[in-house]
């Protein structure tokens, strides 16, 4: 094997006549913080339990460090799994749950003692070592389940939708938390959720799972900024799609000629030729939406279009606006940079100007 840490070789799972996972082949670096995120049923959770050894692939294999483990019982594995659910012993205190697994293996008395006070130390809770469970808050138990997890530091951390049992506030303060314990630890963490706002926050690389494949596996800002696919487009944050044809090519630029709608400058990356069909991904954040029309600078050309708002919703930090426009709904997002009662209010109704850049724009797919 080459000297990839972690790798997924050509691996397929079928429960019955459905296919979890379908010949899926995946590198992992060592220390990397790595997400598999996708929809409930996309396969991400059955790539996870292969890897921990709680199903077997019907075919292809894993390996771990050049080993192959596809055959190794769970037990067998320096593999490690931190569930929703938490998992913990109710009738153990924090310190006898995280020092489980030691005395388990019958490590030396001093050797479980220091692990065990180092890691409570770790992750903040030396003072609730002799509490049980059902005296922790949440947040608490999430932390002492990944202590107990770390602690007889394993090659890989498997993460199974750790804060969905979390309420929203909790849940950011746990994602900081959750780096700053991968910081300081260094192994291999892997990440398996349905919130793109986690995998955003946390990953060094994120492999978005549909329908048992990847679809696309690169670094957070290259998903969200070059989808490679419609699919990843829409399930990453939201986006506006304009499906048309290529009406005309200019250099690096091309006219997009969209039913029920004026035409739209792109940025040709596709390199797409005149008369092929094209989507165009447009983020809510990259579209302006004001009163007056827009005064660009001298030579920049911007796509304009005269809209009329629909609904609004206030959301403190941004608010959002549907516009129709021709016979397409638009949605746009206004960060609230400025003081907003200061400004001139756009409300329901109102006749606006939707605008943006061409280079604001992604061509998802194309077909010819």
């Amino acid at each position: 094997m080459s000297n990839d840490f972690l790798v997924f070789d050509q691996v397929t799972k079928r429960f019955g006549a459905l296919t979890a996972v379908d010949n899926v082949s995946l590198k992992i670096k060592r220390g990397e913080f790595f997400s598999l995120l996708g929809p409930s049923g996309c396969g991400k959770t059955t790539l996870l339990r292969m890897l921990g050894g709680f199903e077997r692939p019907d075919s292809g294999r894993i390996y771990l460090e050049g080993s192959d483990i596809t055959d190794l019982p769970p037990n067998q594995r320096r593999v490690h799994t931190v569930f929703q659910n938490y998992a913990l012993f109710p009738t153990m205190t924090v310190w006898d749950n995280i020092a489980f697994s030691l005395k388990l293996a019958k490590r030396p008395k001093d050797e479980i003692e220091d692990r065990v006070d180092d890691i409570l130390r770790m992750i903040q809770l030396s003072d609730q070592a002799w509490k049980y469970p059902n005296q922790l808050s949440g947040g608490q138990k999430q932390r002492v389940a990944i202590a107990r997890a770390l602690v007889d530091r394993p090659q890989v951390l498997l993460l199974d939708e750790p804060l969905a049992a979390l309420d929203l506030k909790l849940r950011q303060h746990m994602l900081i938390e959750l780096d700053a314990i991968h910081d300081q630890v260094g192994i291999t963490f892997i990440y398996v959720t349905h919130d793109q706002g986690e995998a955003m926050s946390l990953s060094d690389r994120i492999a978005v799972v549909n329908v048992g494949k990847i679809e696309q596996l690169d670094v957070p800002a290259k998903i969200y900024e070059a989808p490679s696919s419609r699919f990843v487009a829409s399930f990453i944050g939201d986006t506006n799609f304009f499906s048309g044809v290529i009406e005309s090519v200019d250099g690096d630029y091309c006219l997009i000629k969209v039913d029920g709608f004026p035409q739209i400058k792109a940025y040709n990356d596709k390199q797409l030729k005149i008369g092929q069909r094209v989507d165009l991904s447009v983020r809510p954040e990259k579209i302006r939406v004001t009163l007056a029309p827009p005064q660009p600078e001298k030579g920049a050309s911007i796509n304009v279009f005269p809209s009329k708002v629909g609904d609004i919703v206030y959301q403190g930090v941004y608010t959002k606006f549907w516009v129709t426009s021709g016979q397409l709904r638009i949605q746009s997002l206004k960060p609230h940079s400025r003081f907003l009662l200061d400004q001139e209010p756009i409300t329901w109704n109102d006749e606006v100007f939707v605008w943006w850049h061409p280079d604001d724009g992604y061509m998802v797919e194309a077909s010819p």
